[in-house]
């Protein structure tokens, strides 16, 4: 009769376990791969198929036992990096979907606004726009697949150890979220400068022809000229959002 230890056992499961609980956090985070359209148990299914094909590459990774006190902790350790990942990667999309609702405001088009199932929230027509061109760009790039990269060189960065506090105090997601606002802004800025061209030749227009009705020409003519821009500026904006991508998966990817 053919028997087997715990250790044996933990042996042969720890280096799958650990790995398929960091991926799973990132699939129930990170855009594309968290989507409602896609079911619980493919997302789990393709999670440890992620975790066992990665194990060429992971190398030694050491055996922690789900009954010793260590397990706590690689389980913390293992969801917190897997959702910082993901939330990283959600950074991006919410500079571009910040950019939007500033371009928004500046056409007049904030009115339009939609519920976005993602974030439970209202989103203008613009960041609509924005953030679904953004995922566009997220898959022609095979961002998942750099999502998926930087999972596995976290290992590197962040072993399986348990350590769930020293992971956490190497991370450096502050750094992404200082950059959201200034990269959101830099992703605006062409259109910020156009639209306030355009307000300003309206004011003098106005002050130089007081019959005209400011109020009922003004709207469209930044409505027109802010879709025009919208439509000249898009090519600008693939090198800030690659640049962006860049930063988060380097976060992880990174050797320390």
């Amino acid at each position: 009769m053919v028997t087997f230890s715990e250790a044996q056992l933990m042996a042969w499961l720890s280096p799958i376990l650990w790995p398929f609980l960091r991926i799973l956090a990132v699939f129930s985070v990170a855009p594309l791969f968290s989507m409602r359209a896609i079911p619980m148990r493919a997302k789990i299914g393709l999670a440890f198929f992620v975790a066992l094909c990665a194990q060429a590459v992971l190398g030694e990774q050491p055996v922690i036992s789900v009954n010793g006190r260590e397990a706590l902790g690689a389980v913390a350790q293992q969801v917190v990096v897997g959702l910082s990942i993901g939330f990283a990667v959600r950074l991006v999309f919410a500079a571009v979907e910040l950019a939007g609702e500033v371009i928004g405001l500046q056409m007049g088009l904030n009115f339009a606004s939609f519920f976005d199932p993602t974030s439970n929230a209202q989103m203008s027509a613009v960041a609509r726009f924005f953030g679904n061109l953004s995922m566009l760009l997220f898959v022609v790039i095979n961002g998942h697949l750099m999502v998926l990269m930087a999972v596995v060189k976290s290992f590197d960065s962040f072993p399986v150890d348990g350590h769930f506090m020293q992971a956490l105090g190497q991370m450096r997601l502050h750094e992404m979220g200082a950059a959201l606002f200034s990269s959101a802004l830099w992703i605006a800025l062409p259109m910020i400068a156009l639209l306030l061209f355009v307000n300003l030749t309206l004011g003098i227009i106005s002050r130089v022809a007081p019959q005209m009705n400011i109020y009922a020409v003004g709207f469209p003519v930044t409505l027109t000229v802010g879709l025009l821009g919208i439509a000249a500026t898009l090519p600008m904006m693939e090198q800030p959002v690659l640049t962006l991508f860049q930063q988060a998966i380097d976060l992880f990817a990174a050797q320390r």
